[in-house]
């Protein structure tokens, strides 16, 4: 990316181009080379098992805590990300599916109510939608699709319940979900079946 030609190529002024990329260094997303070129930060796939690691556990927190902490109003917001997330599952549209899963995550972490693991769950979660645009793909053709929409229902259903404890098991089975996902897309072998000679 470089930002000579972007700002008026969208038909916008340099100071909201260059506050989105100072946001986007600051998720660690993109990294300023000191010639001021700016680069999308590479996801380093040794450190997925560490990415999985810390996912869980802010997970597992922020799900339990919405289930004891979610009024009304915070289960309102959620089921209707989660209709919003299902419009976009139906629609295979897949950057859609990547920004309503993402919202609907966020959500849940709002019903949470502590602005600390709100901003920390983010982060991770942008971190993820750059794996979840490389498996859903493959994900959405593989024999486990009829039940891609329905990732969130237990979620949902802890955090209806004020159970705390079925809220924490769902979000942990969620991240192994997307963990199990992800290794599937990383073992698929397009040539297998091919014949060389």
């Amino acid at each position: 990316m470089t930002g000579g030609g972007r700002p008026a190529q969208f038909g916008l002024s340099r100071s909201p181009v260059r506050d989105a990329i100072a946001r986007l260094s600051s998720e660690g997303l993109v990294t300023i080379l000191p010639n001021r070129t700016t680069l999308v930060t590479p996801f380093e796939i040794e450190e997925f098992p560490k990415y999985i690691s810390a996912l869980d556990l802010i997970q597992r927190a922020v799900t339990r805590l919405a289930a004891t902490q979610r009024s009304e109003a915070d289960l309102a917001k959620i089921r209707k990300a989660d209709d919003v997330y299902m419009a976009a599952v139906a629609s295979g549209d897949f950057q859609a599916m990547s920004e309503t899963n993402k919202a609907l995550h966020m959500a849940i972490a709002h019903a949470a109510n502590n602005p600390y693991f709100v901003g920390y769950y983010e982060r991770l979660l942008g971190e993820g939608q750059r794996l979840l645009h490389l498996h859903f793909d493959f994900t959405v053709s593989s024999p486990t699709a009829a039940k891609l929409g329905r990732d969130h229902d237990e979620l949902i259903d802890a955090i209806v319940r004020r159970d705390a404890d079925a809220a924490e098991r769902a979000a942990h089975e969620h991240t192994m979900l997307f963990q199990k996902r992800f290794l599937d897309y990383m073992k698929q072998n397009m040539t297998e079946s091919m014949a060389v000679l």
